[in-house]
């Protein structure tokens, strides 16, 4: 079993940046491919960005790709999701989620992530 703690959340203004942050526990990190995906109220979980285990493919959505960017420490068990440029419409609870390993494959899927986190609201005004 994987267990996922996020952290970082928390209110910033339009045009600012956080930075968020993942730990993981119970299995192998550097095995573990990792996604950010968020949720509105009344919405789909929707996908942020995905890395492979040793960091070798990312993805992100097209509506953060060119302002977030996901990276990881396997030695420090933990994946972040740097956000800047932050605009109100990334309002939203942030989950960081696990899946066992596919060194090269980084899924958009939400289906595809057996482990998730309890997340951490990120809120953005305008």
């Amino acid at each position: 079993q994987v267990q996922l703690v996020e952290s970082g959340g928390g209110l910033v203004q339009a045009g600012g940046s956080l930075r968020l942050s993942c730990a993981a526990s119970g299995r192998t990190f550097s095995t573990l491919g990792m996604g950010w995906f968020r949720q509105t109220p009344g919405k789909e979980r929707e996908f942020a960005a995905a890395i492979t285990p040793r960091s070798i493919n990312t993805r992100y959505s097209d509506s953060v790709k060119g302002r977030f960017t996901i990276s990881r420490d396997n030695a420090k068990n933990t994946v972040f999701l740097q956000m800047n440029r932050l605009k109100p419409e990334d309002t939203a609870v942030y989950y960081c989620a696990a899946r066992d390993a596919d060194w090269f494959y980084a899924p958009t899927d939400r289906n595809e992530y057996q482990y998730w986190g309890q997340g951490t609201q990120v809120t953005v005004s305008s």
